[in-house]
This record gives structure tokens, C-alpha cells and sequence, in this order.
């Protein structure tokens, strides 16, 4: 059941990057069922607003067997942050791909490859960075992914996983630096289910870096 008032708010802000500045946020409790809020862009898939024991969030059904995404929020080139809580199921050994991104298509993903047993840093279709994961399937996890100037000319793409209720790590889980300048981009999630079985997708925050 999801947390209620006051305290699911605050245990939001909280988990999403503490008093920093609220650029996006959406957890779907007054999107209409069974469509994509407006100001999405679905890129490839079957997107669709659906709720059960009184928590909506946004599902890609479990066929066919590719990837998908959709695009969300404004377009920014760095200084930003995209959570978003996933939940994804295996099917004996086969199992779900899902990632949040940052600046567009071509731009960062932090994605958790559970058959892989790791989380991976894409930029565009390359992975530039990978550590080892346990995944537990049918639990929600956090993901956040920011792209922060560097020193220098470099730019620091960090990303964090961690299960819903448990602490925000205080350290960064997978990091990469980046020595080409960004391009601006919408926030993106990506989900690929494998298993068959949907995946869902809940409580976007897109947040400006403080610093």
C-alpha cells in the first residue's frame, strides 16, 4: 500500500535528493487509467497508467520481448538528477533489463541487468562502466542517475540503486567521468522484459543539482 500524507511526501523528498530543486515530479495517482500522461513521449511500447492495492504507476506489458522507453520532463544538459522507483519480475532464469536515463536518446542510462548480475552505465549504446548486483526480483527499486560538471572539462555521470525502504546510499554505487560535453536531453526510463512479465515504472522526480 503506498504511504500516504504527509509522511509519503516527505519520505519522497527524502529518497529523491533531499531540498533540491523539484524541476519534474509524477507518481501517477491522478493519471487517468489505462493511458500516457500528455506531457510524455513514448519512444517504443505499450505505455499505460495501472494501479493495484491503491498505488498507480506506469506498466509496459510483458510482450513482446524488446526495448522500450519513454521520455519525460525538460531538457537539460547537466547539473540534473532522474529517480524513479521499478519493479520488475523473473521468469525462472529469465529475467527484466531497466534503466532511468538522462540527456535524451543518445545521452546516459544507469541500468540494472539482473541476468548479467550487474548495474551498468550506457552512454547511447555503450557501456562505459559496470559493478556486480544481486538483484531481489519482485521488490521496488530506486534508481538515480545525475550528470554533474566536473573539474575542468570533465563531467561526472554517478548513479545509485538501492530497494525501496531502505536508505538512500550515502555513496554512489556506479560512477563514470565523461571528457565530452554533454549534449541537453530529455529524462528517460527504459524497461526490457525479458521474463515476460510486465514491468512498472513509479514516482519520476527530475531534480536540479544543488552546488
Amino acid at each position: 500500500m503506498r504511504r500516504v500524507g504527509a509522511l509519503c511526501m516527505i519520505a519522497w523528498s527524502i529518497q529523491a535528493g533531499g531540498g533540491a530543486e523539484s524541476l519534474y515530479k509524477n507518481d501517477f495517482e491522478s493519471a487517468k487509467q489505462g493511458e500516457v500522461p500528455d506531457e510524455f513521449l513514448v519512444l517504443n511500447g505499450d505505455f499505460k497508467v495501472q494501479s493495484e492495492d491503491g498505488n498507480s504507476y506506469l506498466e509496459v506489458p510483458g510482450a513482446p520481448l524488446e526495448a522500450f522507453g519513454v521520455m519525460f520532463g525538460p531538457s537539460e544538459q547537466e547539473g540534473i538528477a532522474v529517480s524513479a522507483r521499478i519493479h520488475g519480475v523473473a521468469r525462472g532464469r529469465r529475467m527484466p533489463t531497466f534503466a532511468v536515463g538522462l540527456n535524451g536518446v543518445a545521452g546516459y542510462r544507469l541500468r540494472v541487468s539482473p541476468a548479467k548480475r550487474s548495474i551498468e552505465l550506457y552512454k547511447s549504446d555503450e557501456v562505459v562502466a559496470s559493478v556486480p548486483y544481486r538483484w531481489k526480483e519482485d521488490r521496488w527499486l530506486w534508481l538515480r542517475l545525475e550528470v554533474r560538471k566536473g573539474a575542468g572539462s570533465d563531467w561526472m555521470i554517478l548513479g545509485k540503486v538501492w530497494l525501496d525502504g531502505s536508505p538512500e546510499p550515502a555513496v554512489e554505487t556506479i560512477s563514470w567521468k565523461e571528457v565530452e560535453e554533454p549534449f541537453a536531453g530529455r529524462p528517460s526510463v527504459w524497461g526490457s522484459p525479458f521474463s515476460g512479465k510486465p514491468i512498472r515504472f513509479d514516482d519520476f522526480q527530475v531534480t536540479r543539482l544543488e552546488g
